[in-house]
């Protein structure tokens, strides 16, 4: 009887030691997905990063990491402010951080006192400078060569030769720069750049001020298109030229699809604005920020690799943005989930909204 009861001694150890480790192996991979992932985020003057990247982010993040938690900040374009944030949640002990710089250069002593700290950064939208462990955004040549294109065409006959105001993004931004790199290798020796500004903070204040100015330089009628960086701006530009009673309105470019610029487009107040698709954007730097965050490579994620001044060979995500105008706008952000007709079609552009195709 003794090696029978030996044998069953065994097992039962056996069986508990199995049970034991299978508890520790549980207990590590819910340790390993117990972390905090830092979302900065860099203004709430641009309608898209509370309304849309955010909410999308944390989806997203919750989806591949349920037990992960989101601390989050807006700089409100203030890179003193994103600085003191970022040192706040490196303080807090989040393991990753999501950052769309407020000021690419400014924040790069502060991606590199977290990369010091061992807290990786994934740049979000905008690649800030410092060792920046993965960076997820939109070609910002095609988003320009995009807007470029499209004011030609909606210039017709004017474009050949004809006076356009460049309102030109954030100096601080290197996505401002990209953006005007791209437009200018399509409109350059095409049309006659009139006047050139560079908008403070993306600021639609600050793009009304300068439309004014360029309206009161080359009087309403020697202006035949407005290339505006983003919505945001042309809205601005829109008022500007409303306000110094320009009988028809030129066209006027914008990009990220707000809301208020895809009515102003049925309205035929804005010719156009550059879809990129925040869903899909804000699903890559997730995927980044959890795999980083779990210990692991970029490798499966990253489809190209991108230099920013400081740092070569950054395992990237450049997705492809999308133009958009009065003809396209059903089979585009509507097709996609972004905005329901209801939600496009309120009140008095139902008229216009049926011209366009959005019937319900």
């Amino acid at each position: 009887m003794r090696p029978r009861t030996c044998h069953v001694v065994a097992a039962l150890v056996a069986g508990l030691l199995t049970m034991s480790l299978t508890s520790c192996e549980r207990e590590n991979r819910a340790a390993a997905d117990s972390f905090t992932v830092g979302l900065l985020l860099p203004s709430r003057a641009v309608p898209r990063f509370e309304r849309s990247d955010k909410p999308l982010i944390e989806k997203r993040l919750k989806e591949l990491c349920p037990h992960c938690a989101l601390e989050y900040a807006n700089a409100e374009d203030d890179a003193t402010m994103q600085r003191q944030q970022m040192m706040s949640m490196i303080t807090k002990g989040v393991r990753v951080l999501i950052l769309d710089a407020a000021d690419t250069r400014a924040l790069r002593s502060s991606v590199q006192e977290a990369h010091n700290a061992g807290v990786p950064v994934v740049a979000y939208d905008r690649l800030a400078e410092g060792p920046i462990a993965g960076y997820v955004s939109f070609d910002g040549a095609q988003v320009g060569r995009l807007q470029g294109e499209a004011l030609l065409k909606g210039m017709g006959d004017k474009a050949s030769g004809g006076n356009i105001v460049m309102m030109n993004g954030d100096p601080t931004s290197a996505n401002a720069a990209w953006f005007r790199r791209g437009a200018l290798s399509v409109i350059t020796g095409k049309v006659n750049i009139a006047r050139s500004y560079d908008i403070v903070g993306w600021s639609t204040q600050n793009a009304h001020a300068s439309m004014a100015a360029a309206v009161a330089a080359l009087g309403p009628d020697r202006i035949g298109g407005v290339l505006a960086a983003n919505d945001g701006i042309a809205a601005g530009v829109i008022s500007a030229l409303k306000s110094a009673r320009v009988g028809k309105l030129p066209p006027v470019t914008g990009q990220d699809a707000d809301l208020d610029a895809v009515r102003r487009i049925i309205k035929g107040e804005q010719y156009m604005t550059v879809y990129k698709p925040f869903r899909t954007e804000a699903a890559a730097v997730a995927s980044m920020a959890v795999a980083l965050g779990r210990g692991e490579g970029l490798r499966d994620i990253a489809t190209t690799t991108t230099d920013s001044p400081t740092t070569r060979h950054i395992p990237s995500v450049l997705l492809t943005p999308r133009a958009v105008t009065v003809g396209n706008i059903k089979q585009t952000l509507v097709k996609d989930g972004v905005y329901t007709i209801d939600q496009i079609c309120t009140g008095q552009l139902r008229p216009a909204c049926d011209k366009a195709g959005l019937g319900r």
